[in-house]
């Protein structure tokens, strides 16, 4: 284990490893114009083109666990950069549906290249991409993601004071 990770909680390794990921992620894409949060939006826009859809930024914001506001902010700088096609939903003119460019289809596929290999890397100790501890570590990453979570209620606010009074 690395420095300061020994008797450290799940939650804490979980937390530290998302961030390891992002700051590689970000070094990674940024020689391609990209940030990490922008490269998680083109990259999922990509797979959900594949898949057959034209997601609004609602869906895309719902696939990508972003903010709805934020997905919004995104595809507006990367609409701006000439990656992605806002359109305004014919059947619904509250939503705008999102799609890559060409010159968005080509960073996108950079993009995923390098972050590929990126992913190799570091589930290298688990065996690689293809290793059956990935795999369980998937499984598990997603019964995680699945799970509710709804904040607990702080214990010694002033509601609680009264209600134990």
């Amino acid at each position: 284990m690395s420095n300061g990770s020994e008797g450290a909680t799940p939650g804490f390794l979980v937390w530290r490893l998302s961030m390891k990921w992002r700051t590689a992620v970000d070094r990674a894409v940024a020689p391609l114009g990209l940030t990490h949060a922008q490269y998680s939006l083109v990259a999922s826009l990509h797979g959900m083109h594949r898949g057959g859809e034209q997601p609004s930024q609602r869906q895309l914001a719902d696939h990508t666990g972003l903010e709805p506001l934020y997905v919004s902010k995104l595809a507006r700088s990367l609409e701006s950069a000439g990656l992605v096609r806002r359109e305004r939903d014919p059947r619904d003119p509250r939503a705008v549906r999102l799609s890559l460019t060409e010159q968005g289809h080509e960073t996108t596929r950079a993009a995923i290249e390098v972050v590929h290999a990126l992913l190799e890397q570091l589930l290298t100790p688990l065996g690689g991409l293809d290793g059956e501890r990935t795999r369980r570590l998937g499984r598990d990453l997603a019964a995680l993601l699945d799970a509710p979570l709804d904040p607990p209620r702080p214990t010694g606010t002033h509601e609680n004071r009264q209600e134990q009074s």
